[in-house]
């Protein structure tokens, strides 16, 4: 009797071990994690196509990102529908720091401003970090005769009803800031929307449109040939692509800015271990002179910072874009 009790104690005591083991191992898989992280490739998804601003920005960081962490990133291109095809591929990955999206201001501030999205824009997902910041540049046709902006609104207010501004596309950001723009200095023009800001500027060339706020990469080649007329950059300071362009606010709209921002975020659940991880990697990239001036030759300035400061960030822009959508009543068809 004294042996089988003996026995049940040690079966008891084992089973306690082995209970408590796994509860430790639970409690301690989020650090463990971390400290392994990471243990295989990790994928970048770009909700856009190849190619573009936002394809060559994540290249550059996720190619130092591979060489500082020791592990294969790879770049998954999703693009459609504005950038949610890309998001909701995110939004409902794991949350382990395996996949990550390279997020904008108009796949994150604006477009859950305007349209139902399979995926919660602000809780689905943890922020990372933001990596960086681009201008657009206001143009306008060269039959405008137009050389600042003074001359662009003296020009809307002589035929206001039949000014025209260009976008790539409704609900985009270089619609916003042309909405906003149009707000500001008490015009009344037309919105026409493209499906990219290479065939607007097209149609600025010839005349078909007045002016339009777009990249500034694509919009600098263009302007140097004479094709459109560059008047101003939207960012609070003058680029050092073009210094001879004055922004918006200095030209008469103080404190007018319109910015494009980019960063990472993470599936909501990444241990926060592993979003500091990736945090600390790309802020050290940020800093680097090689990876800044090919941001550069994106038109873009690199930013850096915390996750705090990315919620910040799209919180603020939600904020003033949601103004503006409001105000000019913009609805996606």
């Amino acid at each position: 009797m004294v042996r089988f009790t003996a026995l049940l104690q040690s079966r008891f005591t084992r089973r306690r071990a082995l209970l408590l083991a796994g509860l430790l191992g639970l409690a301690l898989s989020p650090a463990a994690h971390a400290q392994a992280y990471p243990e295989r490739p990790i994928k970048i998804v770009v909700p856009f196509g190849a190619g573009g601003s936002t394809d060559a920005l994540a290249r550059t960081v996720g190619q130092h990102l591979q060489e500082a962490l020791k592990q294969s990133v790879v770049i998954d291109n999703r693009a459609g529908a504005a950038g949610a095809i890309g998001a909701e591929t995110v939004a409902k990955s794991p949350g382990d720091g395996y996949t990550i999206l390279m997020a904008t201001s108009s796949t994150h501030a604006i477009l859950p401003l305007l349209r139902k999205l399979p995926y919660d824009a602000r809780d689905d997902f943890t922020p990372i970090i933001a990596i960086a910041t681009a201008p657009n540049v206001l143009v306008a046709s060269p039959t405008l005769g137009a050389a600042s902006i003074a001359d662009l609104v003296q020009a809307g207010k002589r035929r206001p009803d039949t000014m025209s501004y260009s976008s790539s596309g409704n609900g985009t950001i270089t619609h916003l800031i042309g909405a906003a723009f149009v707000q500001q200095a008490g015009l009344r023009a037309v919105h026409v929307p493209y499906k990219t800001g290479v065939q607007a500027l097209a149609d600025i060339t010839g005349g078909r449109i007045d002016f339009a706020f777009d990249s500034i990469v694509w919009t600098l080649p263009q302007a140097k040939a004479g094709k459109v007329k560059a008047l101003a950059i939207t960012s609070a300071k003058r680029s050092t692509l073009a210094p001879e362009l004055p922004t918006v606010a200095e030209s008469g709209f103080p404190e007018f800015e319109g910015m494009t921002w980019f960063a990472f975020l993470a599936p909501k659940g990444t241990p926060a271990p592993v979003v500091q991880t990736l945090n600390r990697q790309i802020n050290q990239i940020l800093k680097d002179e090689s990876v800044r001036k090919i941001f550069e030759t994106q038109g873009a300035e690199a930013l850096g910072g915390s996750p705090e400061d990315l919620s910040a960030l799209i919180r603020q822009d939600s904020d003033r874009w949601g103004k503006i959508i409001r105000a000019a009543n913009i609805k996606l068809d």
